[in-house]
């Protein structure tokens, strides 16, 4: 078949659904055809599934003109998907297309959630498209004749790689696609992503950065412009001090009408434990909506989720209070209205959850602002812009992660075995190990089969053997089974199942949070309010409780923090908002709503300029307060907080307490610094940044936690059997153990040396704290010293007091602290 009849079995399907292909999806077909690999870059909502579904389809019917006969079976793609949630979707969207065609394809699904028999099925047919994740992809590679079963595969599409880009869960796609691409001769890889800031590097990433894939690569992108319309909810009432412990939950009478005016209504909360308590208050407050909102998060049960994706679409609820589990493409078409609860932290996040509603091509999007403090509303304003500007981040991919690729290696080596000569050149290959030494290799292959140097003595750390024609083999089943049970890279706190204890399952709970409670406490959980009666063989037993409780769950995984290019708009609004109300041209509406706030902090202070880094001082009864304001984020502010801390104890010796929030943070000491001799002693300087900020955090002590996931995923440490996981302490001391074996006998052990790059890389963002210094070092230092706190600083004072106070206690203090500060 030619190309143009090709091109008619498509349009003329898609003129069946009342649609017209957009041209990016005509382009998609063209490159597919031509043999071109490729990154589709294009919105939620706009037809992306069908731009490379359709492109895989009609080269098969291309070399197969009789394709309505019954067809031969076996793989023929691969469709990789970041959520597990998305995979019903894309297999509905997928079978729809070549049912209505005649073609005799099956689309089958494997994740963590397909039956046992359906796997039996699958082993013994593989559908001919086969939807699944990038762990699911690695047990696959696990299993006996995993070539046989890849052979003839002609495509494999990575779908949000936006999303796996700059996580471990992308090299692993990065590793897996490097075995396809030879054991596959005529393998085509595409991605499909999202906006993001570096998206010829994304390219880059997929395809290895030296391929001959990325030489016969294209770049498509969807001009489809989709129009996104940003509504700020703002208080009728502004607090001249704000402060955030409330959560928004003051304006909760505001987002009424917005849900009872939509159809459905998306209310995205920042966290887990954010969910639970927005969902409880509408409940309490307007119990009229029971039946008609529900809540959706990572840790209710599978069933739940399911049923609540299925109720979004057919209408049959009115609103879901939900996190990042519905950021991405799960099609919800009648969804109508999105309530952004709080900052997003990040532009991609914003625009990604703004997609959701009118998620079809040619509808406007509309996102309601709810700010949690009016100081949010600066961020409010600075996304609006960034809506206009079409700004968005980076994804910065890993490099060297020596953990996922023990990982990977000992997975060949369950499966078929390898030889090293032939996937050295295969990883090598790929971005994040195009750097590899043939040392650092050597030392990988000595890891796996004798433990490396420190722990030779030791029989479980030699799990793959050398056979005499050189082949890398596990041949031990026990081995084998605990390695397939580990496979992937997500390391989350020990969760611990939630059931009554009649029997039914709730979801999953951080064992972190639950042994702090003790039996007979109450705490909120799935929507509902549940007493812990006992814990046993890692299941929390519980029944319903009437007791109204101010306990809810949160989870390690809950801290988010702005992302630079968020920094850079909020600092750009910020600098936009000082300017006096008599020039308000500049100024949005957001900006306008708190201006009593910017001319407060004038009185009492200054607001700064782009030209200036404002520092200020004051004494309350609690002690002496020095509030820097560098509007970087929480890590950043973090990691810098504790380097000045540490600089200053250097020149006397003094204490601090430590705050901070996404703009500034805060050193709180029962003795006054000298500022102006701490400033003069280059406080701000890059020189020795690396060596100070490991003496200021004990870096040490930050590595050890984060060897834990490094130890997990290498298989240093075995995390147990499902329903007998180990506890989080005896992972934790195993890992700390190992580390401390590392650390006094074998410091160059590879994976104890990457567990202080991944501290200061990605925990702490090292590059990110440095150019935060040198901006500081072009800008006047403005020390101002204050008779009492500011409007900026208060939020940051009363974050420190949440950790101390309960909620009831807390919202008395502030009020107190505010009545005061007002009275000018």
């Amino acid at each position: 078949m030619n190309k143009k009849q090709l091109f008619d079995i498509a349009t003329q399907w898609f003129q069946q659904q009342g649609w017209k292909p957009f041209p990016f999806q005509k382009q998609t077909w063209e490159a597919f055809l031509k043999g071109s690999h490729g990154l589709l870059n294009a919105p939620t909502g706009s037809g992306k599934t069908y731009a490379l579904w359709i492109a895989i389809v009609l080269d098969h019917i291309k070399n197969n003109p009789d394709y309505r006969s019954k067809d031969k079976s076996g793989l023929k793609a691969i469709w990789i998907t970041p959520l597990r949630a998305l995979s019903v979707e894309i297999r509905q969207a997928a079978q729809r297309f070549v049912d209505d065609i005649g073609l005799s394809w099956e689309v089958g699904i494997r994740t963590g959630d397909t039956s046992q028999k359906e796997r039996a099925a699958q082993k013994r047919k593989m559908p001919d498209l086969l939807i699944t994740t990038p762990e699911s992809l690695h047990l696959l590679l696990a299993s006996k004749n995993y070539p046989r079963t890849f052979k003839d595969c002609t495509a494999i599409v990575i779908d949000e790689w936006h999303e796996l880009l700059g996580s471990k869960r992308g090299v692993q796609t990065e590793l897996a696609l490097s075995r396809l691409r030879t054991v596959a001769p005529k393998l085509r890889v595409w991605g499909i992503s999202a906006t993001i800031g570096n998206l010829q590097q994304a390219r880059e990433v997929l395809l290895g950065p030296s391929s001959r894939a990325l030489e016969n690569s294209v770049m498509i992108k969807a001009n489809i412009k989709k129009k996104i319309r940003v509504r700020s909810i703002i208080p009728k009432e502004m607090e001249t001090f704000p402060w955030r412990g409330h959560l928004g939950l003051h304006l909760l009478d505001e987002v009424i009408p917005i849900i009872k005016n939509s159809r459905t209504t998306l209310l995205f909360t920042n966290t887990r434990a954010q969910c639970e308590i927005w969902f409880q208050a509408i409940l309490a407050k307007y119990p009229e909506f029971a039946g008609e909102i529900a809540m959706h998060h990572g840790s209710i049960n599978k069933e739940t989720r399911l049923w609540v994706e299925e109720a979004i679409r057919n209408e049959s609820l009115k609103a879901v209070v939900c996190t990042s589990s519905l950021d991405l493409g799960v099609d919800f078409a009648p969804v109508e209205t999105i309530v952004q609860i709080g900052g997003p932290k990040g532009v991609a996040r914003f625009l990604q959850r703004a997609g959701r509603s009118g998620h079809q091509p040619g509808k406007d999007s509309v996102i309601y602002f709810l700010p949690t403090h009016a100081i949010e509303l600066v961020e409010a304003s600075a996304l609006q812009r960034a809506v206009k500007k079409n700004t968005v981040e980076d994804r910065i991919p890993y490099l060297n992660s020596f953990d996922v690729l023990v990982q990977y290696l000992t997975t060949l080596a369950v499966s078929e075995g390898f030889y090293p000569k032939e996937i050295f050149p295969e990883v090598k290959s790929t971005f994040c190990y195009q750097a590899i030494t043939e040392g650092q290799w050597r030392w990988i292959l000595n890891h796996i089969t004798i433990g490396s140097q420190s722990l030779q003595n030791y029989d479980e750390y030699k799990k793959v053997e050398i056979e005499e024609d050189g082949r890398f083999k596990v041949n031990s089943r026990g081995v084998a089974m605990r390695h397939r049970l580990s496979i992937g890279t997500i390391v989350s706190d020990a969760n611990l199942s939630v059931k009554y204890i009649t029997g039914g399952y709730i979801g999953t709970i951080e064992e972190w949070f639950i042994s702090k409670l003790t039996p007979g406490d109450v705490f909120t959980f799935a929507g509902r309010n549940l007493e812990l009666i006992r814990i046993k063989n890692m299941v929390v037993q519980v029944r319903n409780s009437k007791k109204r409780t101010n306990k809810v769950p949160s989870w390690m995984g809950g801290r988010m923090t702005l992302t630079s290019q968020m920094s850079e708009l909020l600092r750009e609004e910020l600098y936009t908002g000082r300017e006096e109300s008599t020039d308000s041209n500049n100024r949005s509406r957001e900006l306008k709503s708190i201006a009593h706030i910017f001319e407060r902090q004038r009185i009492e202070s200054i607001v700064p300029s782009n030209r200036q880094f404002l520092i200020e001082t004051f004494k309350t009864r609690e002690g002496f307060h020095a509030i820097f304001y560098p509007f970087e984020g929480r890590f950043v502010h973090e990691a810098l907080a504790s380097l000045l801390a540490y600089r200053i104890s250097l020149l006397s010796p003094i204490t601090f307490s430590l705050a901070f929030n996404d703009y500034g943070f805060e050193l709180l000491s029962d003795q006054e610094i000298d500022m102006q001799q701490v400033l003069d002693n280059d406080l701000f300087t890059v020189d020795y940044m690396h060596s100070d900020l490991q003496q200021s955090l004990n870096a040490t002590e930050m590595a050890r936690r984060k060897f834990r996931d490094i130890a997990v995923i290498s298989g240093l440490v075995f995390t147990g059997y499902p329903e007998k996981g180990l506890k989080i302490k005896h992972l934790q001391s195993s890992s700390q153990l190992l580390f401390n074996v590392f650390k006094d006998f074998e410091p160059d052990n590879l994976l104890y040396q990457q567990a202080f790059t991944e501290t200061f890389e990605h925990q702490l963002e090292e590059g990110r704290l440095q150019q935060a210094l040198e901006r500081i070092e072009t800008q006047e230092i403005v020390w101002k010293q204050c008779k009492k706190p500011t409007p900026l600083s208060f939020p940051i004072i009363t974050d420190r007091l949440r950790e101390k106070l309960s909620s009831e206690k807390l919202e008395d203090r502030i009020r107190k602290m505010r009545l005061q500060l007002e009275k000018l």
